[in-house]
This record gives structure tokens, sequence and C-alpha cells, in this order.
């Protein structure tokens, strides 16, 4: 019951999350263009290094460990603290950092210093304290009130191409605000650190195993419009830029389980029952498989009209783009779910290490080679790359520590439902102008086809749905 309460909360906030950007993306793409787009997108991508580095794994380490220690409030209170210590320490390290890279850069000064704020934003980031003791409450509350304020914001005050910066300090502010604003809850969870053990070496260590994944996470994630931008200009990372956040939002959903996942199978895990552990991680890949390939089939449907719809004329690139990069969802809702809630999260993060750097290195050495010919296409290609192998090798560890492993048995079903239905609303969307009553008609559609052939076909999840509804009906 705490799991399906829990995934409601950040589900909320999901559905929230997604509302948001539908309102301010179309807004903001015709206020700054793709170039004040693009400069957003490409000194946020720099931002990104000195937050990884600052923040040295310790969100997930600390997720992780306090969902192991969350019976033994001493030892949370300990391990708590002496997380908050180092990480302080870190960050400061890096916004020095920071001003050292600052004095040689020669653009955008005011931009890099508005979106520096987030540095210093993660010393006060406490989330994984909440997520490791499974109270995503507190957290949803917390997100609800920043992204109200940050929308409120933007509309009051970005009201023309120069407003860029005001953009970037708008989303800087409200993050740092939002991180202040967890700490009011925490007297209820931590004790004070007078009298408590601190210790650093351990842990130190023990965020470093992780922080090792996120660096190669982050160069895949980030780097394409860091390279875009130097190679191809800001304006091609602006384009990337959107392009990739419609996908991500629309995964946004998806992965709410996973994050609502991560401490619960932690916490299986420590206390042995393995079998609970694995029926969590069929289950959790046979929901992300049905939603994940339906929204990418969607997406690349009707990406030629609803980019220009959304986004504007100056992103109509992105109806070209999107179709490719749709291919990512059901990589990343995979990896995501094989990767972060089962390796990291049964201790294996090694090979969890090795998947995303192995990923990584195809990343970058696909955008050297196809983003001087080809452009943002060339970025999209090469994510496609990185996130396919990623997943693949994920799928190969889980194989070998999951005896009979059958996680993706029958997924064959939801992937042929996903190409019949891109072929039928592709058609439709052909002959249809590129309007909300039109695009919205199609969204429809596409839900009622992709589920009827899963239906069809006899697929797992959709036969646990009437499975559940024939039940309900025969107790009422």
């Amino acid at each position: 019951m705490k799991i399906i309460k829990n995934y409601l909360y950040n589900t909320a906030y999901q559905l929230f999350a997604i509302i948001v950007p539908l309102i301010t993306t179309p807004y903001i793409t015709r206020t700054l263009g793709s170039t004040g787009v693009g400069v957003y997108a490409y000194t946020n991508s720099v931002i990104q290094y000195f937050v990884l580095f600052g923040s040295i794994g310790i969100s997930m380490y600390g997720n992780r460990l306090i969902a192991f220690d969350r019976d033994n409030n001493e030892k949370l209170s300990e391990d708590f603290w002496s997380l908050v210590v180092i990480r302080t320490v870190t960050i400061a390290i890096a916004y020095v950092a920071f001003i050292v890279y600052l004095v040689f850069v020669g653009e955008y000064h005011n931009e890099y210093l508005y979106q520096s704020i987030q540095i210093v934003a993660v010393i006060f980031d406490i989330s994984w304290l909440f997520t490791g003791l499974e109270d995503f409450k507190r957290t949803v509350l917390r997100s609800f009130i920043v992204k109200l304020f940050s929308t409120i914001a933007i509309f009051v005050f970005v009201r023309d191409p120069s407003s860029v910066g005001v953009y970037i300090l708008i989303l800087s502010v409200s993050t740092l605000l939002g991180n202040i604003l967890l700490w009011s809850y925490i007297k209820s969870f931590v004790i004070s650190p007078r009298g408590l053990t601190l210790t650093f070496n351990k842990h130190i260590l023990g965020s470093l195993k992780l922080f090792v994944p996120q660096i190669s996470m982050q160069v895949y994630l980030v780097l394409n419009k860091t390279m875009l931008g130097s190679i191809d200009g800001v304006k091609s990372a602006g384009i990337y830029e959107n392009s990739d956040k419609i996908i991500k939002i629309s995964l946004t959903v998806i992965t709410a389980i996973v994050t609502v996942m991560m401490p619960r199978m932690a916490n299986t895990f420590a206390k042995k029952k393995f079998d609970q552990l694995h029926n969590y991680l069929y289950q959790t890949l046979d929901f992300v498989s049905f939603a994940s390939i339906l929204l990418a089939a969607g997406l690349a449907a009707v990406a030629p009209t609803f980019s220009i719809w959304f986004m504007g004329e100056s992103f109509s690139e992105t109806g070209r783009l999107i179709p490719v990069l749709a291919l990512i969802g059901p990589m990343i809702a995979w990896s995501t779910v094989l990767g972060s809630q089962f390796l990291v999260m049964t201790r294996r993060e090694h090979q969890f290490t090795i998947s995303v750097t192995v990923g990584a290195i195809i990343n970058v050495l696909a955008n050297i080679l196809l983003i001087k010919n080809q452009g943002t296409m060339g970025a999209v290609i090469a994510t496609v790359l990185a996130e396919t192998c990623i997943t693949l090798i994920d799928l190969f560890f889980v194989s070998k520590a999951i005896p009979n492993f059958s996680g993706l048995s029958g997924k064959w079903k939801y992937i042929l439902a996903g190409a019949m239905t891109f072929g039928i609303i592709r058609c439709i969307n052909y002959k249809l102008p590129g309007t909300f009553v039109s695009l919205l008609f199609q969204g429809v559609i596409c839900v009622i086809v992709y589920f009827a052939i899963c239906v069809a076909t006899s697929s797992s999840f959709t036969n646990t749905i009437i499975r559940t509804i024939k039940q309900r009906k025969a107790t009422n």
C-alpha cells in the first residue's frame, strides 16, 4: 500500500511537472527564440559538470544508505550529517573551480554566474534523505511550490530575447529555495549532530563508487549540448535541448515508479527477501515497457506537426529529430529499472559503472564523428547508440545475477503494438492539420489502437488490468 501511495504522490508531481513545461515551453521558445534557448542549454550543460563533481555521487549513495539504516535512528543521523559535511566541502571546492573557469571563459559571464547558483543549491539538497525513507509527500510538496513559483515568475519577468539571464536566474533561485525548504522537515527524522560520531572516509569511498557512473551518465546526458554549442553553435544546442526535453517530459510519469521502487528494492535486498526483490523488478519492467513504447510511438508519429504547433516555426527541425530520439524512451525506461533500481540498489554498482562508462565512450566518439557533418541529428544518433548500449549491458549483468531471468519475456508484443500504432497514427498525421484538436484526436486514437493490439496479443500488462477489473466486479 505504501508503494502505491508513494507512486501516486510522485506521479501527481510528475504530472504537474509535465503540465508546467507544456505551458512554459511554447512561451519560452517564442520569447527567447532558438538562440536564447541555446544559450541557456549550453551554459547549463557546462554548469552541470561542476554540480556533478561537487556532488560526488552522494545523492544515489545517500538514498541507498538511508534505506539500509532507516530502522536505526542514531546510525541514520550519523550517516546523514556525515554526508552533509562531505558534500558542503566538495561543493565549496567545485565552486572555486568554477570561478577559475570563469576567468578564462570569453563569453556568457552573467549567464554562467546565474547558472552557478545551482552549484550552491546542491549543498542544501537533502531529497535523498526523504527518498531513502520512502517519504515522498514532503519532496513532492516542495517541488510543487518551486514549480509554481518559477512558472509565475517566468511569465511575469521573461519578456523578450534579452531576458535569457532573467530566465536562468529564475530557474536557479527556485532550485535553491526548494532545497532550503526541505530542511524544515528534518527534525522529525534526524537528531542533532551533537554527541554523534561522524565518519567520512568510508562514505567518501562509497560515494566515489557511484560517482564514476554518474560522471559517465553526465557525459552522454549533457555533453551532447556542450559539443553542439562548441562545434555547431548555441542555436543547435537549443534545438537539441527542446527535442530531448519533449522525450524526457514524456518519461517522467513512467520513471516515477522507479524513484519510488529504489529505496524499497534496497530495503528488501538488505532483508534478503530475494524472491520479492525479483518480483518487484519484473512488475516494474512490465509497466515501463508498456508505457514507454506507447509514448515513443505516439510522439514519433505526431512529431512533424506537433513540434511546430508546440514550439513554433523556429523549432520545426525538432519534428525531424524527435522520431529518432523517441527510440531512447524504452531504452531509458529499461536501463533505469535494470541499472538504477536493481544493480545499484543491490550493491552491484561496479556493473552499473561499466554499462554507463561504455555508453559514455560510445556517445563521445559518435558525437565527434557525427556532429560536424550531421549537426543535431548526429547528436541524436549518438544518444540513441549510447542508450541502446547501456541497456544491453545492464540486461547482461541482470541476467547473470538472476537465474532464469525472464524480465523481458513477451515484451515483443509491446514493440509490435508500438510499430503498428506508429504506422497508423503517422498516416493520420499526414492528412490532418497541426491543431490542438487534431493532435488530441490523434493521441486518443493512438492509445486505443495500442491498447487494442496489446489485448489482441495477450500482453502481460493488459492481462493484469483485465484480470483486476474482473476481480473487482466479482467482489462488488
